[in-house]
């Protein structure tokens, strides 16, 4: 990989940056609002992440301007280690998380990969954001001969259509959509 990972955002995170509760981007991103387009984030593992870059200027971009805390920016970009600001999610690497993991290999259950992050033995995650463990795809793919090498009944295969799918920027796989949740979650069906 050419460049050091992008700085990313996750609903805790994009709320702080505004000094606001985390449930307020959720009320950003309602329709009936209008204030915070959904395609302006990638989904992996079922949530929104979002470029750092366009979370920082997302507050001068809304009918009503919104204070950017500069302090919690740069506390952000210190806990992400080296990396760079992306502005736009066309210009991030494919990213993944637990779901599609899973669907990469064709593990037999989230528990197979929990316990294998548990112990050590999975590479360690390059974000940690609202809670949920975030891997370049290049980082997970770089670890499969070390994978193999530690495994005692897993054959750790890559399956390159997934693989493909998740660099083009196509995987429709679990994960690749946001789940409605919530009390209103039942009138979708």
């Amino acid at each position: 990989m050419d460049l050091p990972k992008p700085y990313l955002v996750g609903h805790q995170e994009f709320a702080a940056l505004y000094g606001v509760e985390a449930q307020m981007v959720s009320q950003w991103l309602h329709p009936s609002r209008g204030v915070l387009d959904p395609v302006t984030a990638i989904v992996v593992s079922g949530v929104r992440y979002w470029p750092l870059g366009f979370a920082c200027r997302f507050g001068r971009t809304t009918p009503r301007p919104k204070l950017l805390d500069v302090r919690y920016k740069e506390r952000l970009i210190a806990e992400q280690g080296e990396g760079w600001e992306a502005d736009t999610r066309d210009q991030l690497p494919p990213i993944v998380g637990q779901q599609e993991i899973i669907e990469l290999f064709h593990l037999p259950s989230q528990g197979t990969l929990a316990t294998r992050i548990a112990a050590g033995n999975f590479p360690e995650e390059d974000w940690l954001l609202s809670g949920s463990m975030l891997w370049l795809l290049d980082t997970v793919l770089g670890a499969v001969p070390e994978l193999r090498a530690r495994a005692r009944s897993l054959a750790w295969d890559v399956d390159d259509q997934v693989a493909a799918a998740l660099r083009e920027g196509t995987y429709d796989g679990p994960g690749s959509k946001v789940l409605a949740r919530g009390r209103y979650a039942r009138k979708g069906l």
